[in-house]
């Protein structure tokens, strides 16, 4: 028998690795990517350091994600213009187990996930993620929006969100804490601060690019605001200490009893990595004409990066979808400027986390609520909202579950309701019909029943097919039944079974049942289950309607002279 060991050691893993072909170094090609890959890194900064800070690892760890794996993954991952790091989604997955497990598990639980989504992608299983319908992306999407923009309303008030706290209850906390001083006129010079440079910074965002494309908008907002602070002395919380260097990869501790408490927080942060990630990088194919990506190298790519990040002390990485847009647009032309983008970053890192370090932390809870707001597309929530009420009920309870209690779970739940109203849809366009008899009318037609199943034959709907066809060959007192089976698409064993126990309920009842048009597709299942054996002879399967018909006329013949039928046709 084949081994594990014996089936790895056959996996072709050509296509997975870097090839000389991802790089194109012509002059031309050069100076895109130095661009877009200096315009993406100075669209990060502010970005890694808020997600640092909102996942509970700190600004530091949102650097080393930014350049650590934001060069593995541009060098291994499967799509030329994907920009990885952290992200929001990753930042709210990663809060609860911060504030359960302390910060020393994000080290185990970032390699592990990494590993992972290593595994899944030598294991070909990229393409899964095709599997995930559209209303639950969507519902996922504002989910992770909404939950983001909550996590920084504590900020944005200049008060402390608490550890492990629901962010919507957090959230209603430090509004309840700020009305409750308004109310008393005792509304703290700090949390007028904040709110200002919340409102500096938002506006900013959106003014900046109206002026031209090309301002960094984020990074101006959170550099005047920083300044603003600084000259005023404003008492508002900063990001604090950073690191003058990348710090040296360390192994985490892969303790038995470890790695068992946080193996459900790896599963969750790999789900997550693998389907934003891919889920990017489809974006990124879509934006540029012609492009394409590797899924299952992406998550090799992706894997290893949040392995390395994991290493050096970072968080786990994915795919940034907006990142990955703004790469696409600068006019980027291969993975070197996502290397690029990782660069500046690490300049940063190296020559300037003095002023980095003052920053306001309400600078960048601004930063953070504008891009949840900017998730949230208007068009498309109207659009999912108007398909069908199944559709958006999926949608709505994705993002309800994904705010108010888990996004694993949100996205467990919401492909379980997707599938219970593919599976009714399905059901429902699962019919049958009795026609009538073809050509000119024969005595004794009236005790033939002709019935035609359409759609799938499966478990959601071969009860109320079974019950049909029985009730109205009883109710009207044929002597044969003609199953047309031709316009199955799907069968499975429970309606394959089904249909056996209809060919043994009505053969029993005196019923002759005759089948016409098995599909040979079908045929092994039911001959398997034991429909074909059910019948009375082994002659009653027919490839044409009219010779289906024509012996079922033969059979109604007979009886009405008073021939034994069965004992004519043989029964075995």
């Amino acid at each position: 028998m084949t081994t594990l060991r014996d089936a790895l050691a056959t996996l072709d893993v050509r296509d997975l690795l870097p090839r000389r072909a991802d790089y194109d170094l012509r002059p031309r090609s050069l100076g895109a990517d130095l661009l877009a890959g200096l315009t993406v890194g100075v669209v990060a900064l502010p970005l890694a350091l808020a997600f640092g800070v909102s996942s509970g690892t700190g600004p530091a760890a949102g650097l080393v994600t930014a350049v650590v794996a934001g060069v593995v993954a541009a060098v291994l991952g499967g799509s030329r213009f994907q920009v990885s790091g952290p992200t929001g989604a990753m930042a709210v997955v990663l809060a609860p187990v911060v504030a359960e497990h302390g910060l020393a598990s994000v080290a185990l639980v970032t390699v592990l996930g990494g590993a992972i989504v290593l595994l899944a992608g030598v294991l070909r299983l990229g393409r899964l993620v095709t599997f995930i319908p559209w209303p639950v992306v969507e519902g996922f999407t504002l989910g992770i929006a909404a939950i983001i923009f909550l996590q920084q309303v504590p900020a944005a008030l200049g008060q402390d969100a608490g550890a492990g706290e629901n962010p919507l209850v957090a959230a209603l906390h430090a509004v309840g804490a700020a009305a409750a001083a308004l109310g008393r006129l005792a509304l703290g010079a700090s949390t007028l601060w904040a709110l200002a440079t919340v409102v500096l910074v938002a506006a900013l965002l959106v003014l900046l690019p109206r002026l031209h494309a090309a301002i960094p908008a984020s990074l101006v907002a959170v550099a005047l605001a920083t300044v603003l602070a600084e000259v005023a002395g404003a008492p508002l919380a900063r990001i604090g200490a950073l690191p003058h260097a990348l710090p040296a990869p360390v192994l985490p501790g892969f303790g038995a009893a470890a790695v068992g408490d946080l193996l459900g927080a790896a599963v969750a942060v790999a789900a997550l990595a693998a389907i934003e990630s891919l889920l990017s990088a489809r974006v990124a194919a879509t934006m540029a004409p012609g492009s394409v990506y590797h899924p299952d190298r992406e998550l090799v790519g992706q894997g290893l990066a949040s392995l390395a990040s994991g290493l050096f002390g970072g968080m786990p990485a994915t795919g940034a979808i907006a990142r990955t847009a703004v790469n696409v647009r600068s006019g980027a032309r291969t993975r070197l400027a996502a290397v690029v983008h990782a660069l500046v970053i690490l300049a940063v890192i190296y020559l300037a986390t003095g002023p980095v370090s003052r920053i306001p932390l309400a600078a960048l809870a601004g930063v953070l609520m504008v891009t949840a707001l900017r998730m949230i597309g208007t068009g498309t929530v109207r659009a999912v909202l108007g398909s069908t009420r199944s559709d958006a009920a999926t949608f709505v309870v994705t993002a309800v579950i994904t705010v108010a209690f888990d996004l694993i779970e949100a996205v467990q739940i919401g492909l379980v309701v997707a599938a219970f109203f593919a599976l009714r849809r399905l059901a429902r366009a699962s019919t049958v019909h009795r026609e009538p008899l073809p050509g000119a009318a024969h005595e004794g037609d009236e005790r033939i029943a002709l019935f035609r199943l359409d759609g799938a034959m499966f478990f959601g709907a071969a009860d109320r097919i079974l019950g049909e066809v029985t009730d109205a060959s009883v109710r009207d007192d044929v002597l044969v039944v003609v199953l047309r089976l031709s316009q199955l698409d799907m069968v499975d064993a429970t309606g394959a079974r089904a249909l056996a126990d209809l060919v043994t309920t009505l053969e029993q009842r005196g019923v002759t049942v005759l089948v016409k048009g098995v599909q040979s597709r079908h045929r092994r299942l039911m001959t398997t289950v034991g429909v074909l054996d059910g019948l009375r002879h082994e002659n009653h399967v027919f490839a044409t309607l009219d010779a289906a018909v024509a012996h079922a006329r033969s059979h109604v013949r007979r009886a009405a002279q008073g021939i034994d039928v069965p004992q004519l046709d043989g029964r075995r």
